[in-house]
């Protein structure tokens, strides 16, 4: 047990990302109350599912657009620093949102341009944050930092939500957008005591013309990273909508309060914390788990589509974190461990697109379907659209190794990267 224990937590037996860690935990649980906030404040304005799907739209329609750009500056830049200017800008739109709102001159159209200057700002911080976790503990414990990053995030999916709920209730929205401000304070002091020195950089790219062109080309060109990105775009675009989804589910299914969407987002963030605690000591970034992982997160969607009463809904909420936390560590350790070194901060940005940079497609498709079919509709749409894509993924890699293997006959029998659960060598 103790060893199990030990190999679960390793990567936080470095101290740089122990420091970026805490500033993550603290943040996180700051964004999602956020999110809640938000969500509650479109709906008190609007009532409307669909303005709800345009507003998380807005917000990650700058990924969409600019993210791959994002990418390049991670390649680019020292991540340290960059990743100190975005937690900076990041605490403006909240810290101005609770003003507004705290005066009582919020409207609909400041939540849209507030949502849409966060969003620039997350399309620079997204892909340079994924690629600093590879900087600070090497190769050989990415998977496992991956997996403990994703405790980070469903900290604060578990409390974020449910202490949303409480002060949304209690003493107003306007104290979720403050305290989101503030809590970018811990990420700028973690980033500040990182030791530069102990940073594992990659070579930076020279600047020339055309270099984001290149990163696509290079995507395109080795299938390994096109298969779980474009398995990752179609989940995206049907399943990583929560803060349209669960909103609706809670308010219009269930006739509940904003404190039954904390308590589904609570639940959702138990099992994620539970799933990814459970695979860091053993995670291993293969095709193989990559598509299993995603045919169990489509089943989850599917029993949580069908389930009839609330009590159930949250459990099944539990299950559907664990299977999406373990789903989303394997395509990110894939990806980074299978891209170049100068090409990381480029191919990890178009994983930053593919989960959220579709939500300005996604997020008002689901928020349609919700109000036209009813938020069950949605959630199997997204369950029949992953499985799809997952098994898709599966024949399209199988494809390219029986490809591959007779384009080079002399050489050794290949295997299939699919059905042996062994990948190619790292390009």
């Amino acid at each position: 047990m103790k060893a199990y224990l030990t190999a679960t937590l390793q990567s936080l037996g470095n101290r740089n990302f122990r420091l970026f860690f805490a500033g993550q935990t603290v943040s996180i649980i700051g964004t999602w109350m956020q999110k809640i906030a938000q969500a509650w404040l479109v709906l008190d304005l609007t009532d409307s599912g669909a303005l709800l799907g345009v507003t998380a739209a807005l917000q990650q329609l700058p990924t969409l657009l600019f993210a791959p750009w994002g990418g390049l500056l991670a390649d680019r830049m020292d991540k340290r620093r960059l990743l100190m200017a975005t937690a900076a800008s990041a605490a403006v739109p909240s810290l101005a949102l609770a003003v507004l709102i705290g005066t009582g001159t919020a409207t609909q159209w400041m939540v849209f341009a507030f949502a849409l200057l966060g969003g620039c700002i997350d399309a620079i911080d997204k892909p340079a944050r994924q690629t600093f976790v590879i900087e600070m503990v090497g190769r050989d414990e990415v998977a496992n930092a991956v997996a403990l990053n994703n405790v980070t995030l469903n900290a604060g999916k578990l409390v974020g939500p449910a202490v949303a709920g409480v002060l949304i209730t209690s003493v107003g929205l306007q104290w979720c957008f403050l305290l989101n401000a503030l809590s970018f304070g811990a990420v700028l002091l973690g980033l500040v005591l990182i030791r530069a020195d102990l940073l594992h950089r990659a070579d930076r790219p020279p600047r020339a013309r055309g270099q984001v062109r290149d990163g696509l080309r290079y995507v395109r060109g080795t299938p390994e990273l096109l298969g779980p990105l474009a398995l990752m775009t179609v989940t995206g675009l049907f399943a990583y909508n929560w803060s349209v989804v669960l909103p609706l589910l809670a308010r219009q299914t269930f006739h509940g309060s904003a404190n039954v969407a904390g308590l589904m987002y609570t639940a959702m963030g138990a099992g994620a914390i539970i799933g990814a605690l459970a695979i860091a000591a053993t995670l291993k970034a293969t095709s193989t788990r990559l598509v299993v992982t995603g045919l169990a997160f489509a089943a989850a969607l599917g029993a949580t589509a069908a389930s009839p009463r609330l009590a159930l809904t949250l459990a099944l909420l539990f299950v559907l974190g664990t299977a999406s936390v373990a789903f989303r560590a394997v395509a990110s350790s894939l990806l980074q461990l299978r891209a170049r070194p100068d090409m990381r901060g480029r191919v990890m940005s178009l994983l930053v697109v593919a989960i959220g940079g579709t939500t300005p497609i996604g997020g008002p498709l689901v928020g349609w379907v919700a109000e036209q079919y009813g938020t069950r509709a949605a959630l199997a749409l997204a369950a029949v659209t992953t499985a799809a894509a997952a098994g898709g993924t599966m024949l399209y890699l199988r494809h390219r190794a029986a490809a591959d293997e007779g384009a080079a006959p002399t050489a050794a029998p290949a295997q299939d990267p699919v059905a042996s659960g062994v990948d190619p060598p790292v390009p």
